[in-house]
């Protein structure tokens, strides 16, 4: 018994623990210093085409602005919730990219101290020795300041977790993820003109996982263990990669305004372009918990859905029966649609009762989350139910009626044109005919479940002309076309 209750619990330890690389790295013993570790933009920065002059920049203080202090349970901290070195960060990003010469100004105090000292001290060398000593060099100067800062750093934006425990055994996970955003901006020291303003955000999450087993695996014999991990991503890091994609789009964005370019020219500055406009496209469809956003600018669209309905009327058995429809949906705007659609339906109840039909109807649809891959929609409106085969030719047979019908589904945006739809409706017949027996004051009505595709179509926008022909014109741009801010 316990050699079987022990191998259980290894084994469902060991479903729980795959992929948990942090579990299974733990940390034994201290380590030693090491350089710092890369991000996934260092690579990207490092990696970019050659400018054709580099700038030269200063930084005076790229500061934190948020004003927030570390959140810690049961008291108070002065510790700040993001790192102050921020300025550092972005100098050693400048360096990275090889587009840039920083030079030093968020300590120009200290720098101008000791060209003083330099300068005191050779003048007294000067007079002692009778010898002259040469000047200083004058210092660099900044075509471009890099102005900006940490502007919100957001906990707990979003959190949860799930968990299972049976028969002693369980395991559970929670997470946490929290939020830092920065602004990073150009300005021109010829004029004080701000060049480019870019906006980086950049999520930070924090993971734990346990797993715990609890057996009486015989008399007075207790087992009980327990395992997991918690795992939090640092947040220097996390601003890091902020940094770094903030100056890789003030790069790109620059060469799109003008203002630099790279030494290669055209074809690459356009290559660049693309990929970044690309991204830029990607992360903007993107809300803050990663909700995909589509603009569906189609204006046309045909369904097809294999539906179930089931016949509530005066028979007992209420059985569920197999039946399509067909539509037609014309977009009136993001949120609404008209839907025309017909359906085949075959009701079945009682013993013996089966019945089809026919059904046209109308609808006004309302999609909740049009921009959404993943939308609840609701839609409602009238039409007419005809019965077309009756297999008890004996019982009177109501040829038609009007009805009423209102239901729910959800649409899955699947591929560019085609969506998946499920959906539950209620539909509410003015006759008490539809199953052949006439009965109370109630009238007949039946739901339909259903599951299908909508194909769109029509009504893609296209680049104008003019647009067309500025992205060609891209490639005819020389070096000497862009504004370079300052020369060294």
């Amino acid at each position: 018994m316990f050699q079987r209750i022990l191998s259980i619990s290894i084994l469902f330890l060991a479903l729980v623990l795959t992929g948990c690389g942090a579990y299974l790295n733990q940390p034994y013993a201290p380590q030693d210093a090491r350089i710092g570790e890369l991000t996934s933009k260092t690579q990207v920065l490092r990696d970019l085409p050659e400018p054709y002059q580099e700038l030269v920049v200063g930084v005076y203080n790229f500061k934190d602005q948020t004003g927030q202090y570390k959140a810690q349970e049961g008291g108070s901290t002065f510790s700040t919730a993001v790192s102050q070195g921020a300025t550092t960060m972005l100098i050693q990003a400048l360096e990275d990219s090889k587009w840039f010469t920083p030079i030093e100004r968020e300590n120009l105090g200290n720098l101008l101290n000791e060209r003083n000292i330099i300068r005191s001290t050779r003048e007294e060398f000067g007079r002692s020795t009778n010898s002259p000593q040469p000047n200083l060099p004058p210092l660099l100067y900044a075509g471009i300041l890099l102005e900006g800062g940490i502007v919100s750093y957001d906990t707990n934006i979003i959190t949860g977790g799930a968990g299972a425990r049976y028969f002693g055994a369980g395991a559970s996970t929670k997470y946490r993820q929290d939020r830092i955003s920065i602004y990073l901006r150009a300005v021109s020291t010829s004029n004080g003109k701000i060049l480019k303003t870019v906006y980086v955000s950049k999520t930070i999450l924090s993971q734990s996982v346990d797993a715990s087993l609890f057996r009486y695996v015989s008399f007075q014999r207790l087992l009980e263990a327990e395992t997991g991990f918690t795992k939090n991503e640092p947040v220097q890091l996390a601003m890091k990669d902020a940094i770094e994609k903030a100056l890789e789009a003030l790069i790109i964005e620059g060469i799109e305004a003008g203002l630099w370019t790279s030494k290669e020219g055209g074809l690459t500055n356009k290559k660049l372009m693309d990929a970044y406009k690309a991204q830029k496209e990607f992360e903007e469809s993107h809300l803050l918990y990663d909700r995909v956003q589509a603009v569906d600018d189609t204006k046309n669209a045909v369904t097809v859905n294999g539906a179930a309905s089931v016949l509530n009327g005066d028979l007992g058995n209420k059985t569920l029966s197999a039946g399509f429809n067909v539509g037609y949906l014309r977009t009136l705007s993001p949120k609404y649609s008209l839907a025309l659609s017909a359906d085949y339906l075959n009701f079945k109840g009682g013993s013996s009762f089966e019945r089809e039909h026919m059904s046209a109807q109308v609808n006004l649809e309302m999609n909740l989350l049009p921009y959404d891959n993943l939308s609840p929609f609701i839609y409602g409106g009238g039409g007419m139910i005809f019965d077309i085969r009756h297999i008890d030719a004996t019982k009177p047979t109501k040829i038609s009626a009007p009805k009423l019908q209102a239901g729910i589904g959800l649409n899955y945006k699947a591929s560019r044109n085609i969506d998946v739809r499920l959906f539950a409706e209620s539909n509410f017949a003015f006759s008490d005919e539809l199953d052949g027996v006439i009965s109370g004051k109630r009238d007949d009505y039946y739901y339909n479940f259903g599951l299908g595709l909508k194909y769109k179509f029509g009504g893609r926008n296209k680049l104008k002309k003019d647009e067309v022909q500025e992205i060609e014109s891209i490639d005819d741009r020389a070096p000497s076309d862009f504004i370079i801010p300052n020369k060294r």
